[in-house]
This record gives C-alpha cells, structure tokens and sequence, in this order.
C-alpha cells in the first residue's frame, strides 16, 4: 500500500473518526499529508502512528492544545511533560473523590455542610432528650452560624460542647425546645425567660453568639437571622426570645442585636 490510505481508513485503522482526524488537522496535531492525483488526502505509516499517539494521550487526559508540544519533545521533556499531566490528573481525580463524597453525605440531608466536630454534637443531641425536629433545627442553625459567620463557628461550636457539660443550662435548653408548642401568652414564658437569662449572666462564655459577630458593620442583621430562625410558625419563641434579649440589654449584656453607632 505504497500510495497510503484515504482518510476513512486512517480513521478505522487508528480507532478515531473521521471528524477527530480533521479536528486533529485544524489544532496542528498532525501535519497535511501528501494529496493523490485526485487531490485527496494519503495516510502513510508515520500518520498512522502520529494518530494513535494523539489518540492515546487524548484519551490519558492530555488537553488537545499540549499534546503537539509533548509529541515534539525530547525523551526528558517528553517524560517530564507526561509527570505534569499525571500530577493534574491526580488532583482531578482528589477533587471528583470530594465531590462524590459530598454527594454521598448530601444523600442524608445536609450534613455535608458541616465539620465533623458539628456532626459529633448533632449526634449526641437524641440521647439527650431532643427530638428528630429539634435536631434538624439546630443543624439548620449550624449551616446559617457557619455561612453567616465562619470566622466565629469554631468557637460556637466550643460554647456548645461547654454547654452540654452543664444541667442546669441543658435543662433550660430542653424547656426552651418544647416552649415552641406553647401559647405566647402563657404565663410560663416569662419565668423561662428570665430564667435563661439569669444562666447567661452567671455564664456568659455560654451566650450564644459566635466570636466576631459583634465586629461587623451588619452585625443587627446577621444576629436577627440566626436567632430569629425558624420562629415564622413558633410565635411562642418570638415571645421568648424578645423576653431573653430585653433582659439581657437591661444587665449591659451586649447582644449584637442593634445596630452599632457610628
């Protein structure tokens, strides 16, 4: 076969296209073969092998526009260039792994929002006489703490773990969750309200206000979105919590829930 092979066969023999060919042809993968009388293109045998060559690295991962230049390379260059590729396809590969795992934790809700420490508390949180409702509120709250103040999660985190080493504010806690289900007028609102307020003087490390917080010019806003969070059907909490901030702005605790002067 001295006179070479059209394009249709090259494409067959090095297991590609006929439209790959001609892509190859339009990135200067491959030089223009020799044209017959006829004036169409002849593969030879170093086409052929230029072909599978590209083929083969394409299908490595080589992105088209480098393959020429590694094709073209000295042995060590050759060899270095492929080092380079493979390191890239290493952290492709690290970040897909992620992101599947992501998606697997994601298939339970959205604990793939949350550090592992977080999770660990979460988890503890039914033995402890929360309810599958109160734990997907106070994971929804985690997410919010986390997006709306990351410079402060770690440390709410630790006001948390603190917490769950202390009855009295734990038992308080308890109380708070089930309030939701109460009138807003009950009488019960006042005292638990003063009650938790009376705790967080005598242990302010257990306010819960993430480090950082009260730095920010918006600190009002991000404040009533965190604390305010899922009380639209609870006006019970709406009750409680105004209770809790008014108490606690009368004792000079500052709860970031206003607006800082200029």
């Amino acid at each position: 076969m001295t006179d070479g092979v059209t394009i249709g066969q090259a494409a067959a023999f090095a297991g590609i296209t006929v439209k790959a060919i001609r892509h190859y042809h339009q990135h200067r993968l491959i030089d223009e073969p020799r044209r017959d009388g006829s004036g169409y293109r002849r593969y030879g045998s170093a086409e052929l092998l230029r072909l599978v060559q590209i083929r083969t690295l394409a299908a490595a991962g080589v992105p088209l526009a480098e393959i020429r230049a590694i094709l073209d390379a000295d042995p060590d260059r050759f060899a270095a260039a492929l080092v380079d590729v493979e390191r890239r396809l290493t952290e492709r590969i690290d970040d897909l792994i992620a992101r599947r795992g992501t998606l697997r934790r994601l298939a339970t809700g959205d604990r793939a929002l949350l550090p592992d420490r977080a999770l660990a508390l979460l988890d503890r949180a039914p033995d402890l006489g929360f309810t599958p409702d109160d734990v997907t509120m106070a994971r929804e709250g985690l997410v919010l703490i986390k997006a709306l103040v990351p410079e402060g999660f770690d440390d709410y985190v630790g006001r948390i773990e603190r917490a769950l080493d202390d009855p009295r504010y734990m038992s308080l806690v308890r109380r708070m969750w089930r309030a939701a289900d109460w009138e807003p007028d009950d009488p019960r609102i006042e005292e638990l309200a003063s009650a938790i307020a009376d705790h967080f003087r005598a242990h302010p490390a257990l306010l819960p206000i993430p480090a950082g917080l009260r730095a920010r010019a918006d600190s009002a806003i991000r404040y009533s979105l965190l604390a305010h969070h899922g009380q639209e059907q609870k006006p019970a909490w709406t009750r409680l919590t105004t209770l809790i901030e008014a108490r606690l702005r009368s004792a000079g605790i500052d709860i970031a829930d206003q607006t800082p002067l200029d």
